[in-house]
């Protein structure tokens, strides 16, 4: 019997992480001692020169967002992967930060946010992004939400259509990626990665500043020049923040997948869906799960771009952003 494409892709997602857990665990002599190294080498996250840092004291850690000009609110929220944070934002957050209020925050986990001990799953992040517009924001938003938490926007959106006005969704996944359960299998691969120095050796392996490079410029960006070296110590340092294993070990096990398939159709509010041209994973054409399913809908493609085109060309995809947001105000 033929595999289904999630089936399949979950199959190489396994793989890929059984392959990296066994590398890791054992390309590592004294894994103690080096794990102990690399956390006190790598150097913690700086405060970004953009927005004004705020905090938001949350109920399961403190959240960082950086906050930016005034007008009706915009909610960014960024992919997950190793070393990902509300930096992807930076750009067209300063462009859309001209007519609007925007928050960027670092979810709980990620960047400079707390970074608890704690099961991370989707319902963490659908709490925290209702707690965070009714407590942070105050009104009704737009929310703008890339990769994994696209889902949980849409999510919001089902549940609170009172705390928005409506959603960007940005390579979105919840369907064809990330929108399967993990099973027993994955809940081993979660528990490797959660032992303190098999798992940390492993995880270390796999956020190395090589291994980030190539992960960047096969599986992110479009154009590989866009892969710097300040880009790459950024993911590095983000990815070895203090207690940033959790978040990303759950990730990578599937505990944060989120599958909107069967409440998309339910959802009332505009929807501006964008997608990067050169996106792999998942690609353009799955766009049309998505579309097919929404009531009211604008799509965008930017030629080129893959799975972040408001950080690989920022100018047009907050042009046509804001277009939307313009439309949708009235």
């Amino acid at each position: 019997m033929a595999r289904s494409h999630e089936e399949e892709l979950r199959r190489r997602r396994r793989k890929r992480l059984v392959q990296g857990v066994l590398l890791g665990g054992a390309a590592i002599g004294v894994p103690a001692l080096v794990n102990t190294l690399i956390a006190r080498r790598a150097g913690r996250l700086p405060v970004p020169a953009w927005g004004r840092p705020q905090r938001f004291d949350w109920r399961e850690g403190e959240i960082v967002y950086q906050r930016l000009g005034e007008g009706s609110p915009v909610l960014l929220l960024h992919s997950f992967g190793p070393g990902h944070d509300s930096g992807e934002w930076q750009l067209a957050a300063e462009i859309l930060a001209e007519h609007h209020t925007v928050f960027a925050p670092d979810l709980l986990g990620w960047g400079r946010s707390a970074k608890p001990r704690l099961v991370y799953d989707g319902e963490l992040y659908l709490a925290l992004v209702a707690d965070f517009l009714r407590d942070v924001v105050g009104q009704r938003a737009w929310i703008v939400a890339a990769g994994l938490p696209a889902a949980y926007a849409v999510q919001v959106g089902v549940d609170h259509p009172e705390l928005l006005r409506g959603l960007g969704l940005v390579v979105p996944h919840g369907i064809e990626l990330n929108g399967d359960e993990p099973d027993i299998k994955d809940a081993v691969v979660h528990r490797m990665l959660r032992l303190p120095i098999f798992g940390t050796s492993a995880l270390n392996a796999y956020t190395s500043r090589s291994n980030l490079a190539q992960y960047l410029a096969r599986d992110v960006y479009a154009s590989p020049e866009r892969v710097d070296s300040a880009l790459v110590e950024h993911h590095y340092r983000s990815s070895h923040e203090p207690g940033s294993h959790a978040a990303l070990a759950a990730y990578m096990a599937g505990y944060l997948n989120h599958n909107v398939e069967d409440v998309l159709p339910r959802l009332q509010l505009p929807v501006w869906v964008a997608w990067g041209r050169l996106s792999a994973s998942p690609s353009v054409e799955v766009a049309d799960l998505w579309l097919h399913r929404l009531h009211s809908v604008v799509f965008e493609v930017f030629e080129r771009a893959a799975t972040l085109p408001h950080a690989e060309v920022p100018v047009a995809f907050s042009e046509k952003l804001e277009a939307f947001l313009k439309v949708t105000s009235e």
